[in-house]
């Protein structure tokens, strides 16, 4: 390590900027935000110093700088980055740089990799920073155990680990938190709050994120919106237990103000590491954004589009079963369903729960993963083989974490149940979960599920898990499982894509209850909710968009009256709600009228039009005063062209709703406007529309770039639970 002067490392991309300096004994932070542009040897060293903060009056001796790894040993008082023990010593850590690596990627970002150790607890800790094109910092560690010092413990005597988390600083102007909550089919509701002097911290016990997972954590300047105001996050990339913080203490965070941070949440002797064991850390993805709300999605969305694995084809229409049959598999119904739907345009037919053996209900046979006899004499073959002549692809609902207490699995392996060894507590859900980390039961459920796919070539799985985890242990001792529980169902995932590369899997946890980029690493979307109601789903599909793309979110149409709600909506608005994502019908098509299925092909067909735009576009939001009305759409990353929809949920006082920004579009260009009536226009709560809205309904109306951008369209007046699709292209010159 360089010494005098120390070396600053400067990661860049898209506008974003991160700052080490390589201090002894440990590297801090000096800048993370903004891009700083091209520093000079002179401006590196004006930027280290006035990273230097005042010594305050009761206060350590040395100015407080925020490192990359802070413990009390620089004077911070705030949550350390770990903590832990070995048989009760070694619990003040003390770590010194032993090495780093650096270099930048040609397409933007870059890499740093500092290893650090902590000599009492013979610890080796592997801190990585990578900054990817797309602005986002993805940050992770790896503690190694090296054996502990003769004079403290036994050389074997294995370190117990109780937290490691990767946190970044905040300045004084991020002072506001956004993060989310949520329950069943209403998930990813937003809450914000002003950040004090403490720590805000979010913690999920529940083995899986939840439905009411903080999902992202934000902190940003007050007020900051959809398209203004500076914003910071972290998203834990982690299928499990997790913590987010946001710690602001009154002496600050060095020449910071505050720390933003998260990891695995880890319960006491999960994590015990003897000589030669490691722990990683989940990455922690941190996005800066100048642009609000809709300037951060964009990085996260430019970066999942990124990954190798990111679906290239075009997302097939599907239709799922189970709000049209529910556990009611007759073959000769479900023949009907499956003709209708490829009568339709539906591109994929997925069967959902009931097709195994026991299964008439919820409570009886997840476990039993073989084709019910009694119900399927054939087998799945007389459906699969159907829905494949109608040019249709197949899929399947699965739930293979999980096992009723009532099936031939349960009991035959009783000790396959994951709980305590005085035996298992209260089911949910009619269920209890497997040990994944039980090598037979992982074995058992790969070759299940390799059969399964093998037999019948299913594109798609629908993969649920319905329950959380409670009492997660494991083994005579009650050893904690939950970490192992995710891991296990990693390499579980990772094993069946080897075999079955071709393979979507959809991520579903009782709707949208894993909703994390660990999950994504190894499936293809998720299923935002089990609601289909599409009041609730504009809200959830908003702020799900906050991290995924669309062509990552299952949106599917439902029924009226709502299976979840039972609210009764129009058709219009249901559709147009469920166009923007990986579209899907969930709905009996036997009881539509052939009006209803007219309407159904007309949308289908649009959405194959504009599926290029709505899967590969900028997804936008704008910021109106009443949260009544909703107007987001999807931008071509060009600006060419748009879709918008203009939703409202519920009545308002105002009776007009003003001049309305379309956001994304180019003020400088000329572009069409028409509305899309394909779907049915929405019922008006108003005599007459504003000027432009009959041309526009009648066909394209042009306008410049700086009306539609910058002054505003004054927006025509819905009637609650209604929307509107507003289609917007660049003119040529």
């Amino acid at each position: 390590m360089p010494t005098s002067p120390a070396r600053i490392v400067v990661l860049r991309a898209a506008g974003s900027c991160f700052a080490v300096e390589l201090t002894e004994p440990v590297p801090s932070v000096l800048h993370w935000g903004a891009d700083l542009g091209e520093l000079t040897d002179a401006d590196l060293a004006a930027l280290s110093l006035t990273a230097g903060p005042a010594i305050l009056n009761n206060a350590p001796d040395l100015p407080r700088r925020f490192t990359v790894w802070p413990t009390e040993a620089e004077g911070w008082s705030g949550s350390p980055a770990h903590h832990g023990h070995l048989a009760g010593t070694a619990g003040a850590p003390r770590l010194t740089t032993t090495g780093y690596s650096h270099h930048e990627f040609p397409e933007g970002g870059g890499e740093l990799v500092l290893e650090l150790a902590d000599g009492g607890a013979g610890l080796d800790v592997t801190l990585s920073y990578r900054m990817e094109p797309s602005g986002v910092l993805a940050a992770w560690a790896r503690l190694t155990r090296r054996g502990a010092e003769p004079h403290h413990t036994p050389h074997d005597a294995p370190y117990d680990l109780t937290q490691a988390l990767v946190v970044l600083p905040l300045p004084r102007r991020a002072a506001e938190i956004l993060d989310f909550t949520g329950k069943w089919s209403r998930e990813r509701s937003p809450q914000r709050r002003p950040l004090g002097h403490g720590i805000h911290a979010r913690e999920v016990r529940r083995g899986k994120p939840g439905v009411d997972s903080p999902y992202l954590l934000g902190v940003g300047t007050p007020g900051f919106g959809f398209r203004s105001g500076e914003v910071w996050a972290v998203h834990v990339a982690w299928s499990g237990d997790q913590r987010y913080s946001v710690e602001q203490l009154p002496e600050g965070a060095g020449s910071h103000a505050s720390a933003l941070g998260g990891g695995e949440l880890l319960r006491s002797g999960e994590i015990r590491l003897a000589p030669g064991d490691s722990y990683r850390t989940p990455v922690c993805h941190f996005a800066w954004s100048a642009d609000g709300l809709d300037g951060l999605a964009d990085r996260f969305h430019t970066l999942l589009r990124a990954r190798p694995e990111h679906p290239s084809s075009p997302r097939p229409l599907v239709l799922n079963s189970w709000e049209a049959v529910y556990f009611d598999h007759d073959l000769e119904r479900l023949h009907r369903l499956a003709e209708l739907a490829a009568q339709v345009g539906v591109e994929r037919f997925v069967l959902d729960d009931g097709w195994f053996s026991g299964r008439r209900a919820d409570d009886a046979g997840l476990g039993d993963w073989t084709v019910d006899p009694v119900v399927w004499p054939n087998g799945l073959d007389p459906l699969v083989d159907r829905v494949r002549a109608l040019d249709m692809d197949f899929g399947l609902w699965v739930e293979p974490e999980m096992v009723n207490p009532d099936s031939e699995l349960a009991r035959r392996h009783p000790d396959w149940v994951l709980g305590p060894a005085a035996g298992p507590g209260a089911t949910s859900r009619n269920q209890h979960a497997l040990d994944l980390a039980n090598p037979e039961v992982r074995s058992y459920l790969l070759h299940a599920l390799d059969k399964l796919v093998t037999s019948y070539d299913i594109a798609f799985l629908k993969w649920d898990h319905n329950r959380e985890l409670h009492e997660a242990v494991h083994g005579r001792a009650d050893r904690p499982a939950a970490h192992a529980q995710v891991d296990a169902l990693y390499r579980l995932l990772d094993a069946l894509r080897e075999r079955h590369p071709a393979l979507e899997i959809e991520s579903c946890a009782s709707g949208g209850g894993r909703v994390d980029l660990g999950i994504l690493a190894r499936t293809d979307r998720v299923w935002a909710s089990d609601c289909n109601d599409p009041v609730e789903r504009q809200t959830i599909q908003r702020w799900t968009g906050q991290l995924l793309p669309p062509e990552l979110v299952g949106t599917h149409v439902g029924p009226s009256p709502s299976h979840t709600t039972a609210r009764v909506t129009s058709d219009g608005f249901r559709l147009v709600t469920a166009l923007f994502g990986h579209a899907g019908i969930e709905q009996d098509l036997t009881r539509c009228s052939p009006e209803e299925l007219a309407r159904l092909t007309a949308w289908t067909a649009l959405h194959r039009e504009l599926r290029p735009l709505l899967h590969g576009g900028r997804t936008v939001r704008a910021d109106l005063e009443d949260e009544a009305r909703l107007l987001h759409g999807v931008v071509a990353r060009d600006a060419s062209a748009a879709v918008y929809c203009w939703a409202r949920l519920a009545t308002s006082a105002e009776g007009q709703s003003g001049r309305v920004r379309l956001p994304g579009l180019d003020a400088s260009a000329r572009y069409r406007v028409r509305v899309r009536t394909e779907l049915g226009l929405p019922s008006f709560h108003q005599g007459a529309g504003p000027d432009w809205l009959p041309r526009a309904l009648a066909g394209w109306v042009s306008l410049p770039g700086a009306v539609l951008a910058l002054a505003g369209l004054p927006m025509p007046t819905l009637d609650p639970a209604q929307a509107m699709l507003l289609e917007v292209l660049r003119e040529r010159h």
